[in-house]
């Protein structure tokens, strides 16, 4: 009987795993993609993180948070109002940019919002173990704010 090595999965088919399973929604089978330790990271202002309206915008370290992460995510936007449109993955030995925009509808104010972002990734041997995110958090928030002058500007589109 031969012994074969297992085959190396590439950085541009993780992350092409990565973001179907995003798109199927299942936090734990996303949250397999990522290695045990992981170093993520949100490109929003410290003061913001943890906000209670968007809790799950916030720094992470284990897998088990990033399931946490996407379960968060789903509870504070509307079913099936989401989608996020992918421009362009770019793969560059264990790193990987994913460019696109997000749209989604905050389930406490059911206002939309659209943000734009940037993902930048690291796999190795498999496993993400980098997740960074930047993104429109001014956009996010907006989406999030409760009534009044700002949350008017952002529906105007100004």
């Amino acid at each position: 009987m031969e012994v074969t090595a297992p085959t190396p999965v590439t950085t541009r088919a993780a992350v092409q795993e990565l973001l179907r399973r995003i798109g199927e929604g299942d936090p734990e089978r996303i949250a397999e993609l990522y290695a045990e330790r992981v170093d993520w990271k949100l490109d929003w202002p410290e003061a913001e993180h943890g906000r209670t309206a968007t809790p799950w915008i916030r720094h992470r370290s284990t897998r088990a948070e990033a399931a946490a992460h996407y379960r968060e995510l789903a509870e504070h936007h509307v079913p099936g109002a989401a989608a996020t449109e992918i421009e362009r993955v770019l793969v560059d030995g264990d790193d990987a940019v994913v460019l696109g925009e997000i749209r989604q509808t905050a389930r406490s104010t059911g206002r939309d919002y659209r943000a734009r972002f940037a993902l930048h990734l690291t796999v190795e041997h498999g496993l993400v173990t980098r997740h960074h995110v930047y993104e429109d958090s001014l956009a996010v928030a907006r989406g999030f704010e409760a009534e009044g002058p700002s949350a008017d500007l952002a529906r105007s589109g100004a």
